[in-house]
């Protein structure tokens, strides 16, 4: 063969190699926005408490991410970066959320089929989806549920607060941490008020009783 036909069969089989992983690149587009829609759906049934519609959900995004794992086999680049961690952080974050709720044994990164680095991303947004828990729980007076759900915050951030690597290690896990510590200042706050306005309401309902 000579050069020339050396130099078009080079032409061809990068044609080809790029065209997989142009096809799988675009499969994975779309899957990965088809489970971000469906986490934050799932996301929102947990909050309203529609936690078998949130189920059904996280479900349904998991099957698109397998479709897109499926479709990168041959390209596994494609899998680590781009839309698709960003579709795996949002699942994790889905599924987290939903444990955290309702009182659910946490599924591990492997479980889920998550990279470690989304994964503990997604924990930290989860983590900060209690916020709209707690405030839900100071307006119906559920303070032991509020505080409960505060500890819950508290335990993901002790733990992630501890892992201290390059972003380029755990994609960003530094400042979605420190996203969360702000939340969790605000909440904190908000719970706090609470709480010794609600003690101090007792402290006067008692005093009133005795003095009659």
């Amino acid at each position: 063969m000579d050069q020339a036909a050396e130099i078009a069969a080079i032409g061809d089989m990068a044609r080809a190699a790029f065209e997989a992983k142009h096809l799988a690149r675009e499969t994975t587009i779309s899957a990965a926005r088809r489970t971000i829609q469906a986490c934050a759906a799932s996301i929102r049934a947990t909050h309203r408490g529609e936690f078998d519609v949130a189920q059904a959900l996280a479900d349904e995004a998991a099957a698109h991410l397998a479709a897109a794992d499926n479709a990168t086999v041959s390209v596994p680049e494609v899998r680590a970066t781009g839309p698709l961690a960003d579709a795996k952080k949002e699942y994790a974050e889905a599924r987290l959320t939903l444990a955290f709720v309702r009182g659910d044994a946490l599924l591990g990164p492997q479980a889920l089929g998550v990279e470690v680095a989304p994964y503990l991303n997604g924990m930290a947004e989860a983590a900060s989806e209690l916020r709209r828990q707690i405030l839900d729980c100071l307006r119906r007076s559920q303070l032991d549920r509020a505080e409960a759900l505060m500890a819950t915050m508290d335990d993901v951030y002790s733990v992630l607060v501890t892992i201290d690597y390059p972003d380029g290690v755990t994609g960003g896990l530094r400042r979605t941490t420190d996203a969360l510590r702000a939340v969790m200042e605000r909440t904190r706050g908000d719970l706090t008020t609470t709480v010794v306005a609600a003690r101090l309401q007792s402290a006067i309902e008692h005093d009133q009783s005795t003095r009659r």
